[in-house]
């Protein structure tokens, strides 16, 4: 299902009013936000909390290697955390702490700051404690909890921004996994499934916008769990169905390895050329919101920012192959 000019125009508005600071595009009218409400707590009574609202502990030295460790913060939701895990060395951070220290042949110091349940208004407090790990790398992922909370997007991409600036600003580089498509859900019906896949489809393309602007990455999740799941959901997704369990965590954790790497200069960056995977800002932001695994990261052309159409960007898929074989 391919929606790319209306998300790249939901993208737009949503970014526009996080800018200046209005409520911006929803992804339904007042005659549906009873149902969506009502079927939300449907939803919710049929998912439960099998895990309760903790992950693992995951915060330690990781990579046997010597060297000055490598300062990983992972900020976010339940998903940031890997709710659902009882081994932490299946949680995601601890799969991309052990991924950077093989590639950088240094140590990883890894400190889980996300919390399980948290919508994107909640990363402010979360900076707070990654700041003072003197990160040089900050994971975030985000938007879930925004969507089943019915989050006005704008508001949720106005968080997300500031996080970004902020951990920027320290001299952190920032990685975003935008918002999933929560469409893949089963335990989440019609016709709550397509409007939460319509929902998190505009909110990870404007998430793209803004952490681009801010300064970080993203990496699109959209439906990464999806065409595996139709075939294989007892082993996609946890006992809840709602979070991934171990090997969907593993697939998450390495669509995002290589742009992981490439933040810290561990992989070159491609050299962008007009016409393949250079594109405006908010075309690349909805490209991306439909193919799990793209990047989007800021880019030049001609020693320009911009174009007529936004800010240039680069959008295309990392491959993990290519960057352990490299290592």
């Amino acid at each position: 299902m391919i929606w790319t000019p209306g998300v790249a125009r939901a993208a737009r508005k949503i970014a526009a009013a996080a800018a200046l600071g209005g409520g911006g595009l929803t992804a339904l009218g007042a005659t549906a936000y009873g149902l969506l409400i009502a079927e939300s707590l449907m939803a919710r009574k049929t998912i439960g909390r099998p895990h309760g609202m903790e992950g693992p502990p995951a915060n330690g030295l990781y990579g046997q290697f010597s060297g000055e460790p490598i300062s990983m913060v992972m900020l976010g939701d339940s998903t940031s955390v890997g709710l659902g895990m009882s081994d932490p060395a299946k949680t995601p951070g601890v799969l991309l702490a052990h991924g950077l220290a093989a590639v950088a042949e240094r140590p990883v110091r890894l400190s889980v700051v996300g919390k399980s349940g948290a919508p994107s208004a909640h990363l402010g407090d979360q900076v707070d404690q990654a700041l003072k790990e003197k990160p040089d790398l900050a994971v975030i992922f985000i938007g879930a909890n925004d969507v089943t909370t019915q989050t006005p997007p704008a508001t949720a991409v106005r968080h997300l921004a500031k996080a970004v600036r902020r951990l920027r600003e320290a001299g952190a580089e920032v990685v975003v996994g935008t918002c999933p498509d929560l469409g893949t859900v089963r335990p989440i019906g019609q016709p709550l499934r397509w409007v939460t896949q319509r929902w998190s489809r505009q909110l990870a393309a404007a998430q793209t916008v803004a952490v681009v602007d801010a300064g970080g990455r993203t990496v699109a999740f959209a439906d990464i769990l999806g065409p595996e799941f139709a075939t294989h959901p007892d082993e996609m997704f946890g006992p809840d169905r709602f979070h991934p369990s171990d090997r969907g965590y593993a697939q998450a954790a390495y669509a995002v390895l290589p742009s992981v790497c490439a933040a810290l200069a561990l992989w070159p960056e491609p050299r962008p050329v007009r016409g393949e995977g250079l594109q405006p800002i908010y075309l690349a932001a909805a490209t991306a919101a439909e193919e799990p695994g793209t990047e989007v990261s800021a880019t030049r052309v001609d020693g320009r920012a911009t174009g007529p159409y936004g800010r240039w960007v680069t959008l295309f898929r990392r491959r993990l192959g290519e960057l352990l074989n490299d290592a």
